[in-house]
């Protein structure tokens, strides 16, 4: 790549095209005419392309919930040496072992700066999760901090599929569907065995990965919500059809049980010229959620701001939400305005993409972009003492939280560390002590 690092990447993002909708049954060639017509396998495929089928459900799954597209590409996908086993890096998969089960608060500065030349597989970083990958149950949390793209390198998750969380610098997103851009306030989704290619927007990208082992993410239910609200439909972009014709060396990089696999392809497997189904990979701007909210009084449980989620087999109990505070107006009458004090039977990992969460303000090392904390299953928490005394004492007129943009990966099950996370030299000491000096207010 020429010129400084993202140059050519933003001038490729600007203006690219897409197809909105979620779960929609999108149809895009790059090529007039290599969309077969009335079939999915015709005895010649068009153009002389390959027709193969992606499933992301098993094929007899309800329609609903049934998830495939069909590829028409230059190579079958078939046509590869071995892989091999190569370094796993930062990279871990469940199940995780490593460490003990730790009931503790935990908080973590953002990821150090990676040496130069590090791209966005050999910048990720796994702090921990819950569940096994080969059983297709639970998630993990990972980070990553990348500053070259990836050349010739190509990176797919069969273990699930990766929201990825950008918080400082984009990413350009080349994937066997087409492009993508997300910027920070995006997020953007890479289906279960998808292959893609990252390059930085930015001299450096970091930002969060939740990897979703479970059921593919879905929008939740409404309920009494009604037909609108929270994350609609038409807001989420499938990229258009865009392939590369290129031979030479590229490495295909494949997670498979918790480790990366290596094999070494003579031709670029981003070569679909066309495709049409519901399995494909998207992006969604976060400031585009629908906020729902109390207009009366106290505050609402943070499973109202949910944008995805994964579906276990006990309804409402799922293997992972993700879940968005965005900005918001507080209206509420008599009410304690911040996140209330709470243990919970799911578990938090909470991290920051811009400017500051209301309920966390204190604390040495603080809240920031980049970083995280985690509170696992039945962990107490809620507001420091510093938001405790503000918002107890505040005067309660209309009030907009538009100072910051968090998120929250919540899940059914404790998150298991990974010894790097444990031993990490961003883990912050003494989180504990943004509750202390809460004090005794109760007269009898």
């Amino acid at each position: 790549m020429t010129g400084t690092v993202g140059e050519q990447a933003r001038k490729t993002a600007q203006g690219l095209n897409h197809s909105p909708g979620f779960g929609n049954e999108h149809s895009s060639e790059a090529v007039p005419g290599a969309l077969p017509v009335g079939r999915n396998s015709p005895q010649r495929a068009p153009l002389g392309l390959y027709a193969e089928q992606l499933s992301g459900t098993a094929f007899t799954e309800p329609r609903a919930h049934n998830r495939r597209s069909w590829l028409y590409r230059i190579r079958p996908s078939a046509a590869h040496p071995p892989f091999v086993r190569t370094d796993n890096g930062g990279v871990r998969g469940a199940p995780f072992t490593a460490t003990e089960p730790d009931p503790n608060r935990l908080r973590w500065d953002p990821l150090p700066e990676p040496p130069a030349g590090t791209d966005f597989v050999a910048g990720l970083w796994t702090l921990g999760g819950n569940g096994d990958a080969m059983r297709r149950t639970g998630m993990a949390v990972h980070l990553y901090h990348a500053n070259a793209p990836m050349e010739r390198r190509v990176f797919s998750s069969a273990d699930g599929e990766l929201l990825i969380v950008p918080e400082h610098g984009g990413l350009l997103l080349r994937t066997e569907f087409g492009l993508l851009a997300a910027e920070p306030g995006h997020v953007a989704l890479i289906p279960r065995g998808v292959r893609f290619r990252v390059e930085p927007l930015a001299a450096s990208a970091r930002g969060y990965v939740c990897e979703n082992y479970g059921r593919p993410f879905q929008l939740p239910d409404l309920g009494p919500i009604g037909a609108n609200g929270l994350a609609n439909p038409r807001d989420f972009l499938a990229p258009v059809a865009a392939y590369e014709d290129a031979d030479g060396e590229y490495e295909v990089i494949n997670k498979y049980g918790g480790n990366l696999w290596s094999a070494t392809y003579d031709h670029s497997p981003l070569d679909v010229v066309a495709w049409h189904g519901n399995y494909a990979p998207y992006v969604y701007d976060l400031r585009r959620f629908n906020v729902i909210g109390s207009i009366s009084y106290d505050h609402p449980d943070p499973s109202i701001f949910t944008v995805l989620t994964s579906p276990s087999d006990t309804p409402g109990l799922a293997g992972v939400d993700f879940v968005v505070f965005a900005p918001r107006w507080l209206v509420g009458e008599d009410t304690f305005r911040p996140p209330y004090f709470h243990r919970n039977v799911m578990s938090e990992y909470m991290g920051l993409i811009e400017g500051a969460y209301d309920a966390k303000t204190g604390g040495k090392g603080g809240f920031v972009p980049g970083g995280g904390s985690l509170h696992n299953m039945m962990s107490a928490h809620g507001p420091d003492r510093a938001t405790f005394d503000k918002a107890s004492s505040a005067e309660l007129t209309p009030q907009k939280v538009d100072d910051g943009l968090a998120f929250m990966f919540e899940t059914r099950w404790p998150v298991l560390l990974t010894e790097q996370a444990r031993t990490a030299d961003h883990l912050q000491s003494g989180y504990d002590t943004v509750w202390q000096g809460l004090e005794r207010h109760f007269s009898s």
